[in-house]
């Protein structure tokens, strides 16, 4: 399968939540749900909510995807993701990275062969 790179620079392919709504595996989204009540003060995560298929895609966007800043800019802007941005690298993505540093490698290494 091809790596699909979220605006962010995450690896949608390999999220959880991806693999978990490809294979149609409630057991595993009920997990997940379950680590996001839990781990993460999500109190009305469900299994429902964890189903995604990419933030690329107009369908299944799951938690904080759905409502997320940086899809909408990458949208609005008509991009594939945030490496093909003209403002590339913005402060929103920066902000983003403190919280997940391989996101920015991804996106660096496709904007280097820009």
């Amino acid at each position: 399968m091809d790596k699909i790179i979220a605006y962010c620079g995450i690896v949608c392919s390999d999220c959880p939540a991806y693999i978990a709504t490809q294979a149609n595996d409630w057991p595993a989204l009920e997990k997940l749900a379950e680590d996001a009540r839990e781990k993460y003060n999500q109190p009305n995560a469900t299994a429902e909510g964890t189903l995604c298929d990419g933030c690329l895609t107009g369908s299944h966007k799951c938690g904080y995807c759905a409502e997320c800043t940086i899809r909408a800019c990458g949208i609005e802007r008509g991009v594939a993701n945030c490496a093909y941005c003209g403002d590339y690298p913005c402060e929103k993505l920066q902000g983003f990275w403190t919280m997940a540093p391989a996101a920015k490698v991804t996106l660096d290494q496709i904007h280097l062969t820009l």
